[in-house]
């Protein structure tokens, strides 16, 4: 399954990301948030989006590795991908009825966001 994964720019961007290649993916707190990066596999698909300020799915990741052990601080590794071809902003998201049930709008400070396979192929796209 694949995930949307919420960011602050100005505290850890796409680009960040893709400069260090690699991260821990952390400082979550939120339960909910916290149980979708334990589901998380090995090989799934991500898609970075920037919250705050641009609001805007802006690349792809990869889990490289999961460590549940500590239910309260999984420790997920993501490894970069690429910089969308056309960023799709929030405005976009909404407008489409891909995301008409989407967690993204109905709990909209989680963090850590499941996604159909139909919702990140149009982010990507």
């Amino acid at each position: 399954m694949p995930f949307l994964l919420k960011s602050e720019p100005d505290a850890y961007s796409f680009d960040d990301l893709v400069r260090d290649g690699e991260t821990t993916w952390d400082g979550i707190k939120n339960p909910q948030a916290l149980a979708n990066l334990r589901a998380m596999r090995k090989g799934e698909r991500l898609v970075v989006y920037h919250s705050n300020t641009g609001k805007a799915a802006v690349g792809t990741a990869t889990v490289v590795s999961v460590d549940a052990a500590d239910p309260k601080n999984p420790q997920v590794r993501i490894r970069s991908g690429k910089p969308l071809k056309h960023s799709k902003t929030l405005a976009e998201m909404r407008a489409s009825p891909l995301f008409a049930d989407s967690l993204l709008f109905r709990q909209f400070r989680l963090s850590v966001v499941p996604l159909s396979d139909e919702q990140y192929d149009w982010l990507v796209s």
